[in-house]
């Protein structure tokens, strides 16, 4: 159990980027992923996922974080 979270507006200290596949809403690494690119930019990023049909969750596409 822990009271840590990782939310939007965090300042990431140690990476530069991160790869990763496109999460479930309302979870946890939405969140993570939100807190590293601003919520804007992820709500663009799966806007633009779902209009071109790329597949969602554990095996689905993968999407190279750049902040």
């Amino acid at each position: 159990e822990t009271d840590l979270f990782i939310y939007p507006g965090f300042r990431f200290r140690v990476i530069d980027a991160m790869i990763t596949n496109f999460h479930l809403p309302c979870s946890t690494l939405l969140m993570l992923v939100s807190a590293l690119m601003g919520r804007e930019a992820i709500l663009e990023a799966y806007r633009v996922a779902v209009e071109e049909k790329y597949r969602f969750f554990s095996f689905g596409d993968a999407m190279l974080l750049l902040p």
